[in-house]
């Protein structure tokens, strides 16, 4: 349990707070395909294409391509992930830290 500092200001991180209100791992989560939407945004930008082109090259529909985009939607698979990092020509990395 997080221990209190004098003055009543508590020690525990942002992130045993998130974990003590079971919220840890979808705050992370959200994080992680905002950060990954915007790589592929940026790539995207440098390259001029278009959602619609994107879509076009990752043989898939400009709907399928907005939900890779939305963080709220968390259900992305890595194939779609594969997919549209060649389809702006770069590669994929999954780590375990």
């Amino acid at each position: 349990m997080a221990q209190k500092k004098k003055g009543g200001v508590s020690e525990e991180t942002f992130d045993e707070f998130l974990a003590s209100q079971g919220m840890l791992e979808a705050c992370e989560d959200h994080a992680i395909k905002e950060m990954i939407a915007e790589q592929l945004a940026a790539a995207m930008a440098e390259q001029g294409l278009t959602k619609v082109q994107m879509a076009a090259r990752m043989k898939t529909s400009r709907r399928q391509l907005d939900r890779l985009f939305d963080p709220a939607i968390p259900s992305v698979t890595l194939d779609t992930l594969r997919r549209a990092a060649q389809a702006v020509g770069r590669s994929l990395r999954i780590e375990l830290v």
